[in-house]
């Protein structure tokens, strides 16, 4: 069962930078749709789109992954 295990100030931190990689990985993805960058991009694009998915989740819930495992973060 997932135990809340951050605080408020390291949920924020969570929920700015799962924005910021989604935003990032829609302009990738728009960045190859208009042929700027080869057809990678749309890889790039869907593995950022998911950590920053991920993250967003790990905010909803006050969840850490690492905490989880035992790594000591310093938020």
């Amino acid at each position: 069962m997932m135990k809340c295990n951050i605080n408020r100030k390291g949920r924020m931190v969570r929920f700015y930078s799962g924005l910021f990689d989604l935003v990032i990985a829609v302009g990738i993805g728009l960045v190859t749709l208009v042929g700027m960058i080869e057809s990678w991009g749309y890889i790039a694009a869907g593995i950022l789109g998911m950590i920053g998915l991920f993250t967003l989740f790990e905010a909803m819930k006050g969840w850490c992954v690492l905490r989880a495992m035992g790594v000591r973060t310093p938020l």
